[in-house]
């Protein structure tokens, strides 16, 4: 019998790589039975399991399956909607760690791997970076450092589970995008959340108790007060004894730049509200019946029923 040729034998060791890949790193892979339809989750430190936020459906009775086809009960720790990351404790069971990597490292093109599990078999789908981009801010305001797209197929049973570059490290867990895309939380935003979620339970985030909305100014007030913008946030509800009451701020009031930086929308707002900014006093420049005003305002802290 020949030999295979060169082509076939490296398509064969990159085959056979890959595989191998697949078996490493399902030993880390559980399944997590606190949904409709089973999801993946990933031992990413010693006991802590990190799935994805959307996928459980409750938060009693939770139970993973692991690789030897064991079932055991695990414990929510803390789950953040606004990152899709969610983290469970389990007690007593020795699995192995997944090697974390750094997506920053991936490039538009590169091979990539989700691995996921099923409740009777280990799963995994292969395709390519799609896209790539800086940190970004999901529907809900969380900040994921890195904006990761990918071309593969997203079973059920492989969300919540690991992404994998083709060292065969853990550079982040594929969950289901915008418009029925399929991206990748980063290793490194997970490793902040649960940081935050082992801590405290829930992710600090900054608190105003304003309701606001976008609104333009008259281009006269603009010119009187001479003012970069028209743009501006109008409070149209402050809440009682909240961090806004207690600075004074007014239903009414338009603010147009927190610490200097100019404000124009909602959201350029909520971007200045992360855990760092609770305790951090802003200052607030409004404008109030046509006269322009400053506040120092003290960020509370959101918590988990606000």
């Amino acid at each position: 019998m020949s030999s295979a040729s060169p082509d076939l034998s490296a398509l064969l060791a990159l085959s056979n790589n890959l595989a191998d890949i697949v078996e490493k790193v399902g030993h880390s892979v559980v399944t997590v039975n606190g949904t409709r339809i089973s999801s993946s989750g990933i031992h990413w430190r010693q006991g802590i399991i990190v799935t994805a936020e959307e996928t459980l459906r409750r938060t009693e009775d939770l139970t993973v399956t692991l690789p030897d086809n064991r079932t055991v009960a695990a414990t929510l720790v803390g789950r953040d909607r606004t990152t899709d990351i969610a983290v469970l404790k389990l007690e007593n069971i020795e699995l192995p760690v997944v090697e974390i990597g750094d997506a920053s490292a991936l490039k538009v093109g590169h091979l990539v791997q989700a691995i996921g599990r099923s409740r009777d078999s280990l799963n995994a789908s292969m395709g390519v970076v799609s896209a790539m981009g800086g940190s970004w801010r999901s529907s809900y305001g969380g900040l994921i450092d890195q904006f990761l797209r990918l071309d593969l197929n997203l079973y059920p049973s492989i969300e919540g589970g690991a992404l994998v570059d083709a060292t065969g490290e853990v550079v982040g867990m594929t969950v289901s995008g915008p418009k029925r895309t399929v991206i990748s939380i980063p290793a490194s935003t997970i490793n902040r959340v649960v940081d935050q979620l082992l801590l405290k339970g829930h992710i600090a985030r900054g608190y105003l108790g304003l309701g606001m909305q976008p609104v333009r100014l008259p281009e006269t007030l603009k010119n009187t007060l001479n003012l970069a913008s028209v743009a501006g946030v109008i409070a149209i509800n402050v809440e009682s004894e909240g961090p806004a009451d207690k600075s004074g701020l007014l239903i009414g009031d338009v603010i147009i730049a927190i610490d200097g930086t100019a404000v124009s929308d909602t959201s350029d707002i909520q971007a200045m509200l992360g855990s760092n900014s609770v305790g951090k006093t802003l200052n607030v420049q409004i404008v109030r019946g046509g006269a322009l005003v400053e506040v120092a305002l003290t960020v509370g802290e959101r918590t988990p029923k606000e």
